[in-house]
């Protein structure tokens, strides 16, 4: 690994200040965030309506978008000036290893639901009758465990994947190169992520509790947005302009 980035080894309670300091950002400017990401989720949605090829791009994408959040944090934090036209300023940066980054993350996510559905995963009712849906339940019961290791499975993947769009957008890193790193990264502050995790967990789920949900949404999202910049910038030394 190259020896000129540094990764920090935080205790498990700095997690919780990449949560507050993400509020920080957003509450210095909320309006720009909520419609940064009403944007984002805009196009992903438009992308998922287009038949066959839409749902892959939209999936290719996203690394390409949390690559945009975190430049756009990164500009915040250092007092210049942000604006919802900034959505795509991250497909600016190494392009193709995002698009390569999103491509490593659908397949093996997609792995996982395979191997899940050999297991015996229920993936859905087969209806809206009511009855349908009430053998869903009994069937996710009925295999809890597969359920769980398929989730688990997931955060897994996220966790592993979670600095590598910004190590492609701030260093120039290839896909391979910013997985490893990431890895790393995730391996030496597991408790940090533990704890950053369960408070957005919470935070969504609080979100839901309020009427209308909306408005809670519109503010747990973008600070998960902001958070994937703040988390980056605490673990890996010396960030640089890109």
């Amino acid at each position: 690994m190259d020896s000129s980035i540094q990764v920090a080894d935080l205790p498990a309670m700095r997690g919780a200040r990449w949560i507050t300091d993400s509020f920080r950002l957003f509450g210095a400017a909320p309006f720009v965030w909520i419609s940064l990401c009403l944007s984002w989720i805009g196009v992903t949605f438009g992308l998922l309506l287009v038949p066959i090829l839409g749902g892959p791009v939209a999936s290719f994408l996203q690394p390409a978008f949390a690559a945009s959040f975190a430049v756009i944090a990164y500009r915040q934090s250092r007092g210049e000036r942000i604006g919802a036209s900034d959505l795509f300023i991250g497909f600016r940066h190494n392009f193709r290893a995002l698009i390569n980054l999103g491509a490593v993350f659908a397949t093996v996510m997609l792995g996982i639901f395979l191997v899940g559905m050999m297991m015996g995963l229920p993936l859905g009712p087969q209806s809206a009758d009511p009855g349908a849906f009430e053998e869903y339940v009994k069937q996710v019961e009925e295999k809890r465990w597969i359920v769980l290791s398929c989730f688990g499975a997931l955060v897994l993947l996220k966790a592993v994947l979670w600095f590598a769009p910004q190590l492609i957008a701030f260093h120039g890193m290839g896909t391979v190169q910013s997985i490893r790193w990431s890895a790393y990264a995730a391996v030496s502050n597991i408790g940090a992520l533990l704890v950053y995790g369960l408070l957005l967990y919470g935070i969504f789920y609080l979100s839901l509790l309020t009427f209308p949900w909306v408005f809670g949404l519109a503010v747990a999202i973008p600070v998960a947005a902001i958070s994937g910049y703040v988390g980056y910038r605490d673990v890996f030394e010396g960030v640089k302009a890109p």
